[in-house]
């Protein structure tokens, strides 16, 4: 079985980016999840903040450049995708949106998503249900139950109540997308499954 591969979305700002690092736990954790599923994924990470200008140019010109196209043709071809932004003013920022805004239409539809967040308070947590998930409900993709926030506080040693709490969100939300790929690639058909046999075909000759 060919390695299902997930496209990561990372819409931070900054450098280093806790967008960035929350993307890649949830990475982390969704390929773990695969490979207990019998599975392989190979990841990509696309940090949006690298596309700024391309992604402006996108939108007065209606052309996306190599680079810009390669990470539009990574997320999506990918098995499964993992979207997060840090939130401001109550939701994702203006460089999350546009990137999916010049997505070719319906070009989601049908396609698992995780959906991430992070903020410098937990009063912003609510901008996942009421911004982000209603976003890819709209683009027809397949969003799975559990979203990921994570306030300042929520990053720890790994010792305090916040950060034992942050990953298992983490790791409930990255074996939904696992199982929710999985499946989705158990039901895409076969493109050899009725294919006619040449020794058939030649068989049916009158010459």
């Amino acid at each position: 079985m060919k390695p299902r591969r997930l496209a990561v979305v990372a819409a931070g700002l900054s450098q280093p980016s806790s967008s960035r690092m929350l993307a890649e736990r949830l990475a982390q954790a969704t390929k773990a999840a695969t490979e207990d599923l019998g599975g392989e994924m190979e990841v990509e990470v696309i940090e949006l903040r690298d596309h700024a200008h391309e992604l402006t140019n996108n939108l007065l010109t209606g052309f996306a450049d190599q680079n810009l196209r390669r990470a539009m043709d990574t997320v999506v071809e990918a098995d499964g995708l993992i979207a997060v932004s840090p939130i401001f003013s109550a939701s994702y920022t203006g460089l999350f949106k546009t990137f999916f805004d010049v997505l070719e239409s319906d070009s989601l539809a049908g396609k698992p998503v995780l959906i991430g967040a992070t903020a410098g308070t937990a009063r912003h947590s609510l901008a996942l249900e009421h911004a982000i998930r209603p976003l890819f409900i709209y683009l027809r993709a397949v969003v799975v139950p559990t979203a990921v926030f994570a306030a300042t506080e929520d990053w720890g040693s790994g010792a305090s109540a916040a950060d034992r709490a942050l990953s298992e969100r983490i790791d409930r939300a990255g074996r939904e997308l696992a199982s929710l790929v999985a499946s989705t690639d158990a039901r895409r058909p076969n493109p050899y499954e009725d294919i006619t046999p040449f020794e058939q075909m030649l068989g049916g000759r009158s010459d």
